[in-house]
């Protein structure tokens, strides 16, 4: 197996198994494999290279480290100075000059390309060459050949010329062409290793340095200790990964578990509620006391039309004994009495329209995108179970989409590359079939009407669509007709205001978070502020990299709203 890239780390004075110790923070692998997946939206296994990229660790902590990677470093470059004060460059130049024009000598060329091949031989132009090849590649005789090889001279009178002007040699010892390019490939190899030192003894990556290819250059003992410090990373990086939810898979790599997944949501809403206590908003939102079905752990006492629902048992019989004494009975009053706090908790439903259409891939908007819709199902579920969230995915159709299947959710590609698109198909004729549609389109009134369907089931009123999008749409239903037009046309837009009606008919709001994207124009917002307003919902302008945060300060606003 291929050794493990990342970074190590061992404590002076502590147990160098201990990776990285109890004083530094874990590094975060659950979060680094679920980024990987929002971007590739695949579940296959990931690797443990790549997830090694995870630990972060600080290298002046790491025991002898850097004494082991400086003597590396002076045994490479005492190789390079070396081979740098015993040859010379000059005579092989020539050498390789030389053989280059006398094998071009004996070369004939057909009378077509005659003129073109003197003049490339006379430039020494090696990508003219390989054109006069492709034109005589089928011809019979010697010629091709011929040129081939004389390819192949030119090429290596580029390598020693290169070898030339890239280092400085000192020396008399004069070297042959072969010679030559094997110096330039050993000198080469050095300065990648030279390199990868020096990164190792900055960020502590041991894990790039090239164990192979280093071994070639010093003794097996030199590598010995970074060795076994890469076989403890890999230990470290195995336990770390089970601690955090990425079970081992068939093929030995890492799978992606439910309890990454939380945790990722946890860290996601950590960041957004730490920029919310910076800002001074809050986290929480207003707690209205009274008669409520949540049960506070907060205290009163008891005053007349409480309920004795909430009694505290255990506070009220010690304000009995401290009253009364140790006595039997104990003797009760409504003095005694104290009641747990209750909080009012509205329950609300909301529909998450997630646009996947083949827009949402620039600028990786996609990528913010479900990493918002996570961020939201986590809020949810740990500060508001009895709410009601659907996700709902958006291109030139739409269908319900499980939190499960967020992080694997992908722009659709595009399909269709006319400037100018009139297309429909009658989803009612079993012969059409979804995988015969252009995906990438974006029909948000699609969308809509699925939300409104599933939002009406809901035993609430407070009723809301969070619309994620990026502009105009470019898909639309008329009966069971499916009309995909662009450039945006008013016919679609008419149909999605339509629907949009219907939802304030039933009394649901339309949010609607409007990312900026390279395209976007004055007609993309209007459209925006029509649909919104049509529900009194408002229009949120976005970068893509803070979706998340203002989508849950937003589901926050709303809840404090609703309780009021």
């Amino acid at each position: 197996m291929k050794p493990l890239g990342g970074i190590i780390h061992t404590y002076q004075k502590y147990d160098p198994v201990a990776i990285p110790g109890p004083a530094g923070d874990a590094p975060d692998v659950a979060s680094l494999a679920m980024e990987h997946m929002l971007a590739y939206g695949s579940l296959r296994e990931l690797t443990e290279e790549e997830l090694a990229e995870a630990i972060h660790l600080d290298p002046s902590q790491i025991a002898g480290l850097g004494p082991s990677l400086e003597a590396l470093r002076a045994i490479l470059e005492d190789r390079k100075r070396k081979i740098l004060q015993k040859y010379e460059t000059e005579s092989v130049r020539s050498l390789a000059k030389s053989r280059f024009h006398d094998m071009a000598k004996s070369v004939h060329p057909p009378g077509r390309i005659s003129k073109a091949f003197h003049k490339a031989v006379r430039e020494e132009q090696i990508a003219d060459l390989e054109d006069l090849w492709y034109q005589v590649e089928t011809d019979r005789g010697k010629f091709p050949g011929q040129l081939m090889q004389l390819s192949e001279r030119l090429g290596e009178l580029y390598q020693i010329e290169q070898l030339a002007s890239k280092y400085a040699f000192e020396g008399r010892e004069s070297l042959g062409v072969p010679e030559a390019i094997a110096v330039k490939n050993e000198l080469e190899a050095i300065d990648r290793l030279l390199e990868q030192l020096a990164e190792a003894a900055k960020t502590a990556k041991i894990g790039i340095i090239d164990m192979d290819l280093l071994a070639q250059f010093t003794e097996p003992g030199s590598v010995e200790q970074l060795s076994e410090l890469q076989q403890r990373v890999q230990e470290y990086l195995k336990e770390l990964a089970s601690r955090q939810g990425l079970e081992h898979g068939s093929r030995g790599g890492f799978e992606i578990s439910p309890k990454a997944v939380r945790l990722f949501q946890s860290r996601i809403l950590t960041t957004i509620f730490s920029d919310l206590q910076a800002s001074r908003s809050g986290r929480h939102t207003d707690h209205v006391s009274g008669e409520g079905a949540v049960e506070s752990v907060r205290t009163k006492e008891y005053e007349f039309g409480d309920s004795l629902t909430q009694l505290d048992v255990t506070a009220s019989m010690t304000n009995a004994l401290i009253r009364s004494g140790h006595g039997l009975p104990v003797r009760m009053s409504a003095e005694d009495f104290v009641i747990h706090r209750t909080q009012v908790q509205p329950k609300a439903a909301t529909a998450v329209l997630l646009d996947m259409s083949g827009s949402m891939r620039y600028g990786g908007l996609y990528v913010d995108v479900k990493r918002m819709a996570l961020a939201l199902d986590g809020l949810i579920r740990k500060e508001y179970p009895g709410d009601f969230v659907q996700f709902v995915e958006m291109f030139s159709l739409a269908r319900p989409c499980h939190a499960s299947e967020l992080a694997t959710l992908m722009p659709k590609p595009v399909t269709v590359f006319n400037p100018v698109v009139r297309l429909k198909a009658d989803m009612s004729d079993p012969d059409v079939v979804e995988a015969q549609i252009p995906p990438h389109f974006t029909n948000i009134q699609h969308a809509l009407r699925l939300a409104r369907r599933l939002l009406v089931r809901q035993n609430t009123p407070n009723r809301q669509v969070v619309l994620i999008t990026d502009g105009l749409p470019t898909a639309h239903f008329e009966e069971e007709v499916l009309f995909l037009l662009y450039p945006p046309d008013p016919r679609t837009e008419k149909a999605t205001l339509r629907e949009g009606l219907l939802c304030a008919q039933a009394g649901i709001t339309i949010n609607i978070f409007l990312l900026s994207s390279w395209n976007q124009s004055q007609e993309d917002v209007r459209f925006a502020y029509r649909l919104a307003e049509s529900t009194k919902g408002r229009v949120i302008f976005v970068g893509g990299r803070d979706l998340d945060r203002y989508v849950v300060w937003d589901y926050l606003k709303r809840k404090k709203s609703i309780v009021a």
